[in-house]
């Protein structure tokens, strides 16, 4: 596997964002308030470049070349941009989150009302080590993991395998790394601007998206999200190498991601005919279409989901109520999308090919195309403009 320092390797989008100290945000997300650092027409694709948290952080010594080298990695496959982001930005860890987030990006034409579809296209892993952590406490079993109170992060190395990538690990912390693991990459945060002047905490996802942590937005998906601001001013960030549903630990195995994906504006009297009023976050896979719930409390979150699958059908296919949340029961899974980011996730798997033969009405499309079906729309942009101020 070769390293993707900041603008080697192919750059496939119509344009290429780097991640740097002018162009992330680090700790807290995007608001209405903040500069773009690219604009782009609607439909077209940006390669962006996102960088892990894992690494750079405090409790980590702030120096990625130091931390990573302690595990035997060379200097030279250290991300440049990282050691950047680390040197010349701060956060405030008491009131901050851990998360990096590259962006924003202005989309042409998008208004409140409209949503963005963030189709994922490609997801290149950028070095050939991740971590996972569990840190403070925080996790699934506060109060009994970590054992003790230093912060526990597993340096975690891909390998290629004839079926693909794994991650690697031992069953003792000084044993051969004999379990092996498969990576499916995605961002864990991909998400639009909120109203005002006040950067969002990175950590709770909300109806603006931000750290979904949904494992499901591999390439291939998309990501609807409700424009809270003129130009979505939208965002990408926590990049995932894999993760279980749950993300339990606390972190699932992060590292940096290179990643393509096309940003499009669905005006309101679409998104109406294609999903109904849409609040929040809805993804859409090949097979499935999956709205989400999101609260603080678990059962709570639950319950929004099952409101939420349950406009999203009833104004699609127009099915009664009642049928659709028995179809709900027999036919659709609900799974736990994290509860550990403050605020947990559930989201559904509603399959589309269940309501196959229901006549498609005018406005509604099919499911989302595979990678890099969609035509581009210009030539490849080199500089990002506008820079924003770091968080």
């Amino acid at each position: 596997m070769s390293v993707l320092q900041p603008g080697e390797g192919d750059l496939p989008g119509d344009h290429y964002l780097p991640a740097g100290p002018d162009t992330v945000l680090w700790g807290r997300l995007p608001c209405a308030a903040d500069a773009p650092v690219l604009t782009i027409a609607s439909g077209m694709t940006v390669t962006i470049d996102t960088v892990s948290h894992e690494g750079i952080l405090e409790d980590q010594g702030k120096d990625p070349r130091a931390y990573f080298g302690r595990h035997g990695v060379a200097p030279e496959a250290v991300l440049d941009d990282a050691v950047a982001i680390a040197a010349s930005l701060s956060r405030d860890p008491a009131h901050d989150g851990p998360h990096v987030v590259t962006g924003p990006i202005h989309v042409e034409g998008a208004q409140p009302g409209d949503l963005l579809k963030i189709t994922v296209e490609r997801l290149v892993p950028r070095v050939p080590y991740g971590v996972i952590s569990n840190r403070h406490g925080k996790g699934a079993l506060v109060g009994v993991l970590p054992r003790g109170p230093h912060p526990v992060s597993v340096f975690t190395p891909v390998e290629e395998r004839p079926g693909g990538l794994v991650g690697t690990m031992p069953l003792t912390d000084d044993g051969r790394r004999i379990v092996e693991f498969p990576l499916a990459p995605f961002l864990g945060t991909m998400g639009v601007a909120v109203a005002g002047d006040e950067r969002p905490h990175s950590v709770p996802p909300g109806d603006h998206g931000g750290n979904l942590d949904v494992k499901l937005l591999t390439e291939g998906a998309a990501l609807y999200l409700p424009v809270q601001v003129p130009g979505a001013l939208a965002y990408v960030g926590d990049p995932h190498f894999a993760q279980g549903d749950g993300e339990v630990a606390l972190t699932a195995l992060e590292a940096s991601l290179r990643a393509t994906l096309r940003f499009e504006v669905v005006a309101r009297t679409e998104a109406l005919a294609e999903f109904g009023e849409l609040t929040g976050p809805l993804a859409r896979t090949d097979e499935f279409l999956v709205p989400m719930g999101l609260d603080s409390d678990l059962d709570e979150a639950m319950r929004k989901c099952v409101r939420a699958a349950l406009d999203v059908i009833t104004a699609r296919w127009g099915m009664d109520e009642h049928l659709a949340y028995a179809y709900l029961s027999a036919a659709t899974d609900f799974d736990i999308s994290q509860v550990v980011d403050i605020v947990c996730g559930i989201h559904a798997r509603i399959r589309e090919s269940d309501f196959g033969r229901v006549p498609q009405r005018a406005g509604v499309s099919q499911a989302v195309a595979s990678p890099g079906s969609a035509p581009s729309t210009t030539g490849r942009v080199d500089s990002a403009t506008s820079p924003s101020g770091s968080a």
